[in-house]
């Protein structure tokens, strides 16, 4: 990769975080702010960054536009949308489609509680393998030889007293996802809050993406949150259908890939 490429790359994903000012991009960077001033010239001519009147910089529009368009391309993300609507209409509650890409969950659709307390989590950002539903579906889909690997490289934060803490931990809690059909995240990511995914699989009956219904406990209680599961799956299974899926075809193989 180019020098300036890489540089060009790193000022976007810093400014995916936050606005920054040019010497603040110059001292990541560390080079001189001429340098860091004539990407940012190049990059804000074709719209990739903008500044303000303080001169700070952050991302601009064409940024936005590509997104919109990546994700409009998933087919999986159009397929699903009126099934997590109906579901979210059915529920009340924060739904999420999520993909794993390059070694980690991303979040690809979400639908916003409409009688509740709105989760943190964001379209396109990553959500933890370790404490998630959809993290833990998605990673017990690969193959089971893969797991450890896998399970060795995730950065156990503890974002609660529940949250996962060791590989060892954690494929056990894969395990118990395969066999079950179903991820459990029982206040693992963030205080009262519990959350239940279930696989969306391909006309192969390979997992392509994870569905998940997620509500603080004000609302429903962890049993309560359960005993959603038949919607969840079903909303899942129709999704699936569209992608070609038919149950039939669903082996030992599929789930987990040993």
């Amino acid at each position: 990769m180019s020098q300036s490429l890489s540089r060009a790359l790193t000022i976007l994903v810093s400014l995916g975080e936050d606005s920054r000012s040019l010497e603040q991009l110059a001292a990541q960077l560390g080079v001189h702010k001429s340098t860091v001033l004539r990407l940012l010239q190049t990059m804000e001519a074709q719209r990739f960054v903008t500044h303000d009147s303080q001169h700070r910089y952050m991302l601009g529009s064409r940024l936005f536009e590509l997104a919109n368009r990546t994700l409009e391309q998933r087919d999986v993300r159009t397929l699903a949308r009126p099934h997590l609507a109906a579901l979210n209409a059915a529920t009340k509650q924060t739904i999420h489609l999520a993909t794993y890409e390059s070694g980690e969950a991303v979040y690809i659709d979400k639908l916003d509680a409409t009688q509740s307390v709105r989760m943190y989590s964001r379209i396109g950002r990553p959500a933890p393998l370790h404490c998630t539903a959809v993290g833990k579906v998605l990673v017990s889909s690969q193959p089971r030889a893969e797991w450890q690997a896998i399970a060795e490289k995730i950065d156990y934060h503890p974002f609660t007293e529940r949250t996962i803490r060791t590989p060892e931990h954690y494929v056990r809690e894969l395990e118990k996802v395969a066999a079950q059909g179903h991820a459990e995240d029982h206040e693992e990511h963030e205080s009262f809050v519990n959350c239940i995914g279930v696989p969306v699989r391909d006309g192969t009956g390979a997992v392509v993406a994870a569905v998940s219904m997620s509500v603080p406990d004000m609302v429903l209680d962890y049993d309560q949150v359960l005993a959603e599961l038949p919607r969840v799956h079903a909303a899942a299974e129709a999704i699936s259908a569209e992608l070609g899926w038919i149950p039939s075809r669903v082996t030992t193989a599929t789930k987990g890939r040993p």
